[in-house]
């Protein structure tokens, strides 16, 4: 006993110090809520994340809605300047004397063809907006109209080319009558 005796007493006091740890309570208890508040913050934010999805969800939702909005008031803008042009001018190009009772069929004909892709066009788009047997996304959907918005531009176009192609056709036969029925001064 004596040895150990000395030899504790010869030993560095650092040495002396180690042992037994001391566990102190009131660090454990900081260390427990902070964890806790930690786990609470952590829960909050999962939440925002969540509820920020939500709101992203919901402003693409309506984000396609305007553009489906949007895709049907140019496609009635286009299918009401078919119907002017149909109404004013092919009655005016119909009325003309230097058309001939031939070509009326031919015209008419082709007016009336636009106009019935116009018209399927809108019942088409009609069932697709009202009806819930097309199974569609509002992605899908929009890319729709937006594809039956350019028809529609592109039947403007043929309809208001066609227009100016008969009118320089009755341009046309007006000079030429005017230039055959010309009085001559021998």
């Amino acid at each position: 006993m004596g040895c150990v005796l000395t030899f504790t007493l010869l030993l560095p006091s650092r040495a002396m110090a180690q042992g037994m740890p001391v566990y102190d309570n009131t660090n454990f208890i900081s260390l427990v809520k902070q964890l806790v508040e930690s786990g609470k913050q952590t829960s909050n934010l999962i939440k925002t994340v969540k509820f920020l999805k939500q709101q992203k969800e919901n402003l693409e939702k309506v984000n396609n809605v305007i553009k489906q909005l949007n895709a049907v008031k140019e496609l009635y803008r286009n299918n009401q300047r078919l119907y002017e042009i149909v109404q004013g001018d092919l009655r005016e190009i119909l009325n003309s004397p230097y058309i001939k009772p031939g070509e009326v069929d031919r015209v008419t004909e082709a007016f009336n063809s636009i106009i019935d892709n116009s018209v399927s066009a809108l019942e088409y788009i009609d069932q697709i907006l009202s009806s819930d047997h097309l199974k569609m996304s509002d992605a899908e959907r929009a890319a729709i109209l937006k594809e039956k918005e350019l028809e529609s531009k592109e039947m403007v176009a043929e309809i208001e080319s066609k227009t100016q192609r008969y009118r320089e056709i009755i341009a046309f036969r007006k000079m030429q009558d005017l230039i055959n029925h010309r009085e001559t001064e021998y």
